[in-house]
């Protein structure tokens, strides 16, 4: 059961230390703890290579005064060695900077209910070391059972349980309980100069819906072997269908766009863009950070703001962008509830599904390239374009004729968002940036 309001000794520990924050002369004090266990292991070849289980704890904390702000760290909690912490914080935010947007968030009375939001699954806390270890050389075998793969970069599986404690002065106090496990694998196909290589995961905050080692395991064998014996292609324009991992990067590439910290420092080309139309009239882009079990759900951000939904795109209008408290007070806006730390984050930001199989979308393409892997940096959003090195599947009459590499693809976000045609209905919420299969109408890629 996820524990959101219990008296726990950590959270006894942060009202105290916001007590004597404020007693020192502290205008405003925040203090998060977390407190975790961990286990990994990966393997290779049939071997453990590294194996990690560890718990640990840490404390952050933020005090204004005068308008100006510092920050400290220790993973010592120690009652007189934080009570230092907190005193020589106060006296360096003497000496910073007044900044009229500092400051913690107001308290807002609609707190969520954590137990609605099924973070916690109690069956990953007490999961047997012997079976972690299993289920990742059982994914490598199967992976490696093809006579196609002819080498492993490893299989990895993870646990996390994290308690997070969040109070501060200006009255918020609550905790909550969080788990995540991740079974993943990756391979290579091919022998000498024609190596190819691929990778799949699972990552789910409960173990039962984690995917199996055998779904794993055929997942990453076909990513893999379907790169083999890969084409050169001509410079040319033409359509491109993002398999759903590309469609979440370049969701990725829209989220740093509309988050606040570039919206203020002028640094994303949607800058004041709020009520313009930015996309075609079927996309639809939303930040929810409500949905249960996702793993971008939390009740409440690193600041204590509430979670919610907020609407991004709407019908192709830009409807707003992504705050923490600073942002959202440079911006003359409200808070989003995406503090992550001391910058913005995503909970589950997502295009969302539309109502066609990706095999349909695929049939469509007359000629055209299906992108199923970038590389490289080539994301400016001060305007939005872009430029990667890229791997894809040729298709000719709808029909996937050879995998193509050593290519680049070249476009706009902005153009690219215009020029969405189609969108899957095979949405999975794989990590907190998610979308689905989409067919951009034309996008450049450059070849040989």
């Amino acid at each position: 059961m996820t524990k959101a309001n219990s008296g726990s000794p950590l959270k006894a520990l942060a009202e105290n230390l916001v007590m004597f924050g404020r007693s020192y002369g502290a205008d405003e004090i925040e203090v998060t703890i977390l407190e975790g266990t961990e286990f990994s292991v990966d393997v290779r070849l049939g071997d453990i290579e590294n194996l990690c289980e560890a718990g640990s704890r840490g404390l952050s904390l933020r005090v204004i005064k005068d308008q100006k702000t510092a920050y400290a760290s220790s993973s010592d909690l120690d009652k007189v060695q934080l009570d230092n912490l907190v005193a020589n914080a106060i006296r360096r935010a003497e000496l910073a900077s007044r900044d009229e947007c500092a400051g913690l968030p107001q308290l807002e009375g609609n707190q969520i209910e954590t137990s609605a939001l099924l973070l916690y699954d109690p069956e990953i806390p007490v999961l047997d070391p012997k079976k972690k270890i299993e289920l990742a050389l059982e994914t490598e075998r199967i992976g490696l059972s093809d006579k196609r793969i002819t080498n492993s970069h490893g299989a990895s599986f993870d646990t996390r349980v994290i308690r997070t404690t969040l109070v501060n002065s200006s009255g918020f106090s609550l905790e909550y309980e969080e788990t995540f496990c991740s079974l993943g694998l990756g391979l290579q196909a091919g022998e000498t100069d024609n190596k190819v290589e691929g990778s799949w995961a699972s990552t789910q905050r409960t173990f039962k819906d984690l995917e199996t080692p055998e779904k794993i395991a055929s997942t990453c064998r076909e990513r893999t072997v379907r790169q083999l014996h890969p084409r050169k292609i001509q410079t040319q324009v033409v359509p491109v269908v993002f398999e759903p991992p590309m469609t979440s990067w370049l969701l990725g590439f829209l989220f740093a766009c509309v988050s606040g910290n570039a919206i203020y420092q002028k640094t994303s080309f949607l800058t004041d863009r709020l009520g313009d139309k930015i996309a075609g009239d079927a996309i639809f882009v939303s930040d929810d950070g409500l949905k249960p079990g996702l793993l971008g759900t939390t009740p409440f951000d690193s600041e204590g703001v509430p979670s919610q939904r907020t609407q991004i795109i709407e019908r192709g209008i830009l409807k707003n962008y992504l705050c923490n408290t600073y942002a959202a007070r440079k911006l003359n806006l409200k808070s989003t509830g995406n503090a992550d730390g001391g910058g913005i984050g995503p909970n589950n930001f997502y295009l969302h599904a539309g109502t066609l199989p990706p095999q349909k979308i695929i049939s469509t393409l007359d000629e055209g390239l299906i992108l199923i892997r970038t590389i490289g940096h080539g994301l400016n959003p001060i305007n939005g374009d872009i430029s990667r090195g890229a791997f894809g599947l040729w298709v000719e009459k709808g029909e996937i004729v050879y995998p193509v590499s050593e290519i680049t693809i070249s476009g706009n976000l902005g153009s690219i968002l215009n020029s969405i045609e189609k969108i899957g209905n095979d949405l999975e919420f794989r990590s907190p940036i998610a979308g689905p299969t989409i067919k951009i109408s034309e996008l450049t890629i450059a070849g040989a």
